[in-house]
């Protein structure tokens, strides 16, 4: 759990458009915009914040999906956007028997993944 985090991003249109299109599988939204940052999460409450800067991060951050499906939409979608492929959805028993994960690099070089388990 966290309460916020901040990744700093080369591109903040091309990070916006990405993280957009990766986290609607799992229910987060663009809620917050302004001039060099972007705020994503739930409704009413964004806890992603993007700030435009010349040297990216390199962070992982992993967001928690609802179920299976939606961390195989994230993976998808995420790839379509723009992702490399760092993980493709599935069972990672090394963590535990039922966690789900699937992990992407985006243009930044942050690792991202989503997870559920159940």
């Amino acid at each position: 759990m966290y309460d916020h985090i901040g990744l700093r991003v080369k591109e903040i249109d091309t990070a916006k458009k990405f993280y957009k299109a990766a986290l609607a599988p799992l229910g987060y939204l663009l809620e917050s915009e302004g001039d060099g940052y972007a705020g994503f999460g739930p409704k009413g409450a964004p806890a992603l914040w993007l700030h435009a800067s010349k040297k990216g991060s390199g962070a992982h951050v992993a967001f928690t999906a609802p179920d299976r499906k939606s961390v195989d939409g994230f993976h998808r979608a995420a790839l379509k956007a723009g992702a490399k492929d760092n993980g493709a959805p599935g069972i990672r028993t090394d963590y535990s028997p039922t966690y789900y994960a699937a992990f992407v690099i985006d243009a930044d070089g942050n690792n991202v993944e989503a997870v559920c388990t159940k």
